[in-house]
């Protein structure tokens, strides 16, 4: 018998074959395909600025200085997400060689903070001159957790606290209030320009304002001249990295460390070389030491996230604060990037005025 014949239909109009001679059964409209084309590169067109705000989010700091210090420091006291997560001290905490080996995130976040003030205070052989001296100046004292340390730890001793920002001063004599710490009170004062007679203080402290001042240079200067002769002058500071002929910054450090400046408030930064450098330029200090702490501080950075990924009510509570917060964590991921790679350096300084 003579084998039946295979009739081939061909394809109805405003359908499109999908592959050949009708062995894909299935066919789209023509006007979904071109809809759908259509839509893609819609998409795809509407990804182009949506990708370009997003590099700009991640690259270009939120908060460039613009004399705002104070302004920030208000705005971050009253919000109180600051002060929930890192506590009284805004400052860095610091965790020795075993801590971090055995983990750091073991460590409470607050404890290692307040280990940093002990660990400055032998930097600079304060613990040392217990009973020595009468008078010490917090520069930059935050809500004053520093302030309130030193004040329990030296009861004869009178801490003065000075910062830009009124928010905080009200904030830290609450809580100097509370705990009956008569002997630490606090001012609203520019640290470059200090109402203090000259030769005021035995001690002057700084723990990482220098970081917000538009001139390093008068920063020292002002310390050192409110220093009492033979008196302490000791700064803890976010430092960049020195860069010689030999190693020059590269574009790519350039734009990274303009960023970690523009994220929080920062004019600038100098090395822990040209502190140095500063401080032997007063003419009237001796004794000058500096020291890289960054392997003692580094965890901090993270540290400060996984507070807020164990604990993270708080935030929650605060939708206005969302979007602040978030930048805050994008600003601390980069800064453990900063100084991990040696970009950043956590500078220590110190030297003694001459009598």
């Amino acid at each position: 018998a003579p084998a039946p014949r295979t009739h081939i239909r061909a394809p109805r109009s405003g359908f499109r074959q999908l592959g050949s001679d009708s062995q894909r059964p299935h066919a789209l409209p023509d006007a979904l395909v071109g809809g759908g084309a259509a839509v893609g590169a819609a998409a795809a067109v509407a990804a182009v600025p949506a990708g370009m705000a997003a590099y700009k989010w991640l690259s270009t700091g939120s908060r460039p200085y613009d004399e705002n210090v104070g302004n920030e420091y208000d705005a971050w006291t009253e919000e109180g997400i600051l002060e929930y997560y890192w506590g009284e001290h805004i400052h860095l905490g610091y965790y020795t060689d075993a801590e971090r080996a055995a983990g750091a995130f073991r460590k409470d976040f607050k404890q290692a903070k307040l280990d940093f003030c002990d660990e400055m205070l032998k930097f600079a052989g304060i613990k040392a001159l217990k009973g020595e001296f009468s008078s010490l100046l917090d520069v930059g004292c935050g809500i004053g957790g520093t302030s309130r340390h030193l004040a329990a730890l030296f009861p004869g001793v009178q801490v003065q606290g000075v910062t830009l920002s009124p928010n905080q001063v009200q904030r830290a004599t609450e809580l100097a209030s509370e705990r009956g710490l008569g002997n630490a009170t606090f001012k609203v004062m520019d640290a470059l320009n200090m109402s203090f007679p000259d030769n005021s203080f035995d001690v002057v402290w700084a723990c990482e304002s220098g970081e917000h001042m538009p001139d390093k240079r008068k920063y020292v200067e002002e310390m050192v001249r409110v220093l009492k002769p033979g008196g302490t002058l000791v700064i803890a500071c976010w430092c960049q990295r020195e860069a010689t002929p030999e190693a020059p910054l590269s574009d790519a450090e350039r734009s990274e460390i303009q960023f970690l400046c523009d994220e929080w408030a920062h004019p600038y930064f100098i090395s822990i070389q040209e502190f140095g450098r500063l401080m032997q330029g007063t003419g009237q200090l001796e004794g000058i030491a500096t020291d890289d702490w960054t392997r003692f501080t580094l965890p901090s950075w993270y540290h400060s996230i996984w507070a807020g990924v164990v604990d993270p009510w708080f935030v929650f509570s605060k939708p206005k604060a969302w979007g602040r917060t978030a930048r805050d964590i994008l600003g601390l991921v980069r800064m453990h990037a900063g100084f991990s790679k040696g970009l950043m350096q956590y500078g220590m300084m110190t030297a003694t005025k001459k009598k």
